[in-house]
């Protein structure tokens, strides 16, 4: 079912109300999308089974713990070969402040979230960590000014 054009109105209204708010119980999402509770169970089983819904998660606020600061940062890499990718890949996945890693079509080669607690931090996360590392051919950081849409 991860086809778009299997999931019917009922479905997308599930979803929609889980992405609002995964605590909802059972009764209040059938509810909200006029069913009741057992048809609902059952679409809902149905979708986590074929992995329309992945799971379930706490949105956390980054500011309470420590990690107010979020960076954007495009990287493009000198290495062409798999196995300095593959080193590449491991070590920064690896970096606790790294939230979101993406390798990308085109330019830049990587995309990189990066949460850190402010100024200081991430510059002692981009010296120290990220632009040391061997196949690293440029970084360009991107700061927010304001957040118009995004999870959590």
């Amino acid at each position: 079912m991860s086809n778009d054009e299997s999931l019917d109105a009922v479905d997308r209204e599930i979803l929609f109300h889980l992405r609002q708010d995964g605590r909802l119980t059972n009764v209040e999402l059938a509810k909200r999308v006029g069913l009741t509770p057992p048809p609902c169970l059952r679409r809902v089983k149905r979708l986590e089974e074929t992995g329309v819904i992945a799971g379930y998660r706490a949105v956390i606020d980054p500011t309470a713990t420590g990690r107010g600061l979020e960076v954007l940062v495009d990287v493009e890499i000198s290495a062409q070969d798999r196995k300095s990718f593959e080193e590449f890949e491991a070590t920064v996945s690896s970096y606790e402040e790294v939230i979101e890693f993406r390798r990308m079509y085109g330019r830049p080669d990587y995309f990189i979230r990066v949460a850190v607690a402010d100024h200081a931090a991430y510059e002692t996360f981009l010296t120290g960590k990220l632009s040391g590392l061997p196949a690293v051919l440029r970084l360009t950081s991107h700061l927010t000014m304001k957040k118009i849409k995004g999870e959590g």
